[in-house]
């Protein structure tokens, strides 16, 4: 469509000319023009609109041109905005509330100023038509009657005349500044600035070069720095604070390499094994006590150079009763030690279950007090090497090695009524204690009110119906007879404790090399307070049980709840004791 069809289109014919648009209305007034007047008044029109243009185009190059740079400042709210919350969260949360506020501040401060901080040329091209009027008019004023042709002619007018380019540059922030209500920072400013500042200190100042490379958000991006330092500042104050207060943490792992270490693992440091099938080729499991954090691993897979070391620090639990495993014990010595010459491992304790007579000759050499590397030992049984400095009593435990499981307390096995008095089923040997009891609960008629299975030989695996009977007498019975073996402690001991059935414990030290100190046998176990009944000869037991049936059902509760009591701290003393020796002599100058 033409210029002309637009025109007529605004204004359509008459039968005498065309309608003047801009006389009233029914005037009757009517617009005589020509082909040639209406292409003369619409190329006048396109003429100014062609100037505003350039003019326009020409305050966007002025203000682009590295001898002047500008942009409008909308910034302050937002610095008011992140500095404020900052502010708040310091003193609300100290360090970490500086930085929690900062960062909160500085991105609500982003969005309050979102479209407000942007260059002057960008401004310039948003202006609206009636803008741009204005503006060119601002401009026209000062250039006066020059005239160009086009763009580049006027350009290289107004910078090819440095009086005149500052005119035009005066009128263009005088118009930003008044028509737009905006803060203008400008090249001049920060030379200023920077003159002030280095006048006022004595020095030199510079130049600016024409091709410098100048920033106008120099401040604000300084401003923001600092306070992105600062909080970055107070963030690290925070964390250091908190690292520096944090308990220390230390890795051990324990080998299990005896069953005796399942009682260490589950019944003392109750800690989980996975998977739960005890005839696993390999388990494991992690638990945190004290300052330690501590790995298990046991089951026939676990195997010299096989275990993932992640830690320098191992406790070897060993079996060294007889020969046999003796052999066995003394190769996994030789594996750690092996691996300490690697400083693979820096740091060894050894749980052994000892000989039953305390003859351990064959471990003093590993011992570090010998030239050894085995920094500490827990020994089962009263050995005399037992100095609470590096070598420590253990206890013998219940026998894992026949699964006996760990016995959770509840109401009934405290206050239920039990139908026998005392229980005894085990290996009698001849010429023994045991063939000795035996003997008297069969004289006395006590045999009836007891359970007793008795068995000529020794075995060392329980079936599952054999091991089903054992609990229910340790269930049903309000004592357990514990005559010696080859030494007075047994696992018998500690089972009873685990049913609530009174230990009634042969006080009497074993041949051998055991202490015969007062306080043995059974050291640890009196030394922790152990409500124990302990007879010298069985001939003191049926007025012992004759003494049991006057007992009234209230009595025997509280018995049980005393016994039961005691062992659960027995087992936690146990474990403190195992965790704070390790701490103190592995992780002391750590």
């Amino acid at each position: 469509m033409s210029e002309l069809d637009v025109l007529r289109r605004l204004a359509p014919e008459t039968a005498n000319g065309t309608q003047c648009l801009l006389c009233p209305k029914d005037s009757g007034t009517v617009l005589q023009y020509s082909k040639r007047t209406i292409y003369k008044d619409f190329s006048s029109s396109s003429r100014m609109s062609q100037r505003i243009n350039d003019v326009v185009r020409l305050c966007c190059e002025l203000s682009a041109n590295q001898q002047i740079k500008t942009t409008v400042k909308g910034s302050s709210k937002g610095a008011v905005a992140a500095g404020g919350l900052a502010f708040a969260g310091g003193l609300v949360g100290g360090p970490l509330g500086i930085a929690v506020g900062g960062a909160v501040g500085g991105l609500l401060g982003c969005w309050m100023t979102s479209g407000q901080f942007k260059p002057l040329p960008q401004i310039i091209m948003e202006l609206t038509p009636v803008q741009q009027q204005k503006l060119y008019d601002d401009i026209m004023a000062i250039m006066g009657e020059v005239q160009w042709t086009d763009m580049a002619q006027l350009t290289a007018l107004v910078m090819g005349n440095a009086t005149l380019q500052q005119q035009v540059t005066a009128a263009l922030l005088g118009y930003v500044t008044k028509e737009l209500q905006a803060e203008v920072i400008t090249r001049v400013h920060r030379v200023v600035k920077k003159i002030t500042a280095a006048t006022s200190a004595g020095g030199v100042v510079a130049a600016y070069i024409g091709d410098e490379v100048w920033n106008p958000w120099e401040d604000e991006q300084a401003d923001a720095l600092s306070a992105l330092h600062k909080q970055r500042g107070a963030f690290r104050q925070y964390q250091e604070h908190i690292d520096k207060n944090r308990p220390k943490r230390y890795k051990v792992q324990i080998w299990g390499k005896a069953a005796i270490g399942l009682y260490l693992w589950e019944h003392i440091l109750e800690g989980p094994l996975n998977p739960t099938d005890i005839t696993a080729q390999w388990r494991e499991g992690e638990i945190q006590a004290g300052k330690i954090d501590f790995s298990f691993y046991t089951g026939p897979a676990v195997i010299q150079g096989h275990v993932p070391l992640d830690t320098d620090s191992v406790v070897l639990v060993l079996n060294g009763r007889e020969q046999q495993k003796i052999s066995y014990a003394t190769r996994w010595l030789q594996h750690v030690q092996t691996l300490m010459q690697f400083h693979a491992v820096n740091r060894v304790a050894v749980v052994l279950l000892g000989s039953e007579r305390c003859t351990n000759d064959w471990i003093s050499p590993y011992l570090r007090r010998h030239g050894g590397f085995v920094d500490l030992l827990f020994l089962v049984y009263d050995s005399p090497w037992v100095n609470d400095k590096d070598v420590f009593q253990w206890p013998l435990g219940v026998a894992t090695y026949r699964q006996f499981p760990v016995v959770m307390p509840n109401s009934q096995m405290v206050s239920s009524t039990r139908p026998f008095l005392c229980n005894f089923l085990g290996t009698v040997y001849k010429n023994s204690s045991r063939e000795t009891l035996m003997g008297i609960l069969k004289q006395t008629g006590l045999d009836k009110e007891c359970i007793t299975t008795a068995r000529e030989k020794w075995l060392p695996q329980e079936t599952v119906e054999s091991l089903r009977r054992y609990k229910t007498a340790l269930a049903q019975s309000e004592l357990t007879l514990c005559p010696v073996g080859i030494n007075t402690e047994c696992y018998r001991i500690y089972e009873a404790c685990a049913y609530g059935s009174v230990p009634v414990v042969e006080d009497i030290v074993t041949p051998g090399g055991c202490s015969a100190a007062r306080s043995s046998p059974l050291r640890l176990l009196k030394a922790a307070g152990a409500p124990f009944i302990f007879l010298k000869d069985w001939k003191e037991l049926p007025g012992l049980l004759e003494k049991e049936k006057g007992m009234t059902q209230e009595e025997r509760t509280e018995r049980r709840r005393t016994l039961l009591e005691w062992y659960s701290s027995f087992r936690q003393q146990m474990k403190d004791r195992f965790t704070e020796v390790l701490e103190e002599a592995f992780f002391k100058n750590s």
